[in-house]
């Protein structure tokens, strides 16, 4: 088969108030008692909301359906394992390799996922191998194989999570390649989309959405998250696809959803991820949240976003500033979603119960 040579972002403008500076801490920046950590600068003033990290149980542990979706564009071929890679002593991949490959008909051009690659013939193959070049590794993988066992274990009412590639052949395609349960996962095989299908093109999410919102329609709640290195090519579409279910969700015409957007590689589009996370849907439900893979410390961070103001994890506490300042009092409980204001120059927080804290560094203020 021939294989193609390839070898906490800040955003203005997602409040409604156009001067905010908004930014949600890379989960390795985020104290490992909170699922995630978010701060909105704003013309004098700076507010705070944080989530206390804990998995679903009791009633938010019911009658949840579970997916995995995971990104089979041509950029993802590497990701699989499905590339070509300098050994140690090889010469690089560049220019001038790429040319004498191409000269000698042991490569061609092709346009795949919208960029130029050059992907080798069965005897490129076997020449790059005498030059030190091997497979890349499999990121896709393990992380496929955790969070599919997760989610399998911990949430699914059935005890087996589907798994789907998205953005297959035209970028608008999905390959559905079953339900998992924890333990078929320690072996089951993560290599991209079949032969048949082909990897995409394109990267198409809202194909891949509608299948898990469609399949699982009477699931009382629906949890499902999307893998993907790059960017998403029908954004629009995203969004305009997400605001009719936040209002359908609101409306209490459709049951609860949540999904996930893990990204892995080096060319995350962190910006798009971002613009999801935030999007204002005029509604109250927060549909999308946003993770990056290399950051994260637990895979429970996946559950950042479904905790609520209403769930009470202590009995009383208090939010301390840096110089010890109490800027919120919680006498009647302390909720597992919590949001504050605090000063500008203050480089921390501490979450204070009993004679214990939890302490959550903060970075500079930004100016709008």
């Amino acid at each position: 088969m021939s294989l193609p040579l390839i070898s906490g972002a800040l955003k203005k403008g997602s409040t409604p108030n156009e001067s905010t500076v908004s930014r949600q801490l890379p989960s390795n920046m985020v104290a490992s008692e909170f699922g995630e950590v978010n701060v909105h600068d704003l013309p004098g003033k700076r507010t705070v909301d944080f989530t206390i990290l804990m998995e679903p149980s009791g009633e938010s542990s019911e009658g949840w359906q579970t997916g995995v979706a995971i990104d089979g564009s041509g950029s993802m071929l590497s990701s699989y394992g499905r590339a070509f890679v300098p050994g140690p002593g090889a010469p690089p991949m560049d220019s001038t390799l790429r040319s004498s490959l191409i000269t000698k008909g042991l490569a061609n051009k092709k346009m795949i996922d919208g960029k130029e690659n050059v992907v080798p013939t069965k005897e490129g193959i076997a020449e790059l191998r005498r030059l030190g070049y091997g497979e890349s590794p499999n990121e896709v993988e393990p992380l496929a194989r955790d969070f599919t066992a997760y989610l399998a274990s911990k949430l699914d009412a059935d005890g087996g999570t589907t798994v789907i590639y998205w953005a297959c052949g035209t970028g608008a395609e999905y390959e559905v390649l079953g339900d998992f349960t924890s333990k078929q996962c320690e072996s089951a095989k993560f290599n991209g989309p079949s032969h048949a299908v082909g990897f995409g093109r394109a990267t198409h999410l809202v194909p891949a959405m509608k299948y898990f919102v469609d399949r699982f329609a009477d699931a009382k709640n629906g949890m499902y998250i999307f893998i993907t290195d790059g960017k998403i090519d029908d954004m629009e579409k995203v969004k305009a696809y997400t605001i009719s279910l936040c209002q359908q969700i609101e409306a209490k015409t459709r049951n609860e959803l949540k999904f996930v957007l893990i990204g892995i590689g080096n060319q995350i589009d962190e910006d798009q991820m971002s613009e999801l996370d935030d999007l204002d849907s005029n509604t109250s439900v927060d549909l999308w949240d946003h993770k990056i893979a290399k950051e994260m410390r637990q895979l429970a961070e996946i559950f950042a976003e479904l905790v609520s103001e209403n769930q009470i994890v202590a009995p009383s506490g208090k939010i301390v500033d840096a110089e010890g300042n109490v800027v919120k009092m919680m006498s009647d409980g302390i909720p597992a979603k919590i949001k504050f204001e605090i000063s500008q120059t203050s480089k921390s927080f501490a979450l204070v119960i009993g004679e214990d804290q939890i302490l959550q560094q903060l970075p500079p203020y930004t100016k709008s």
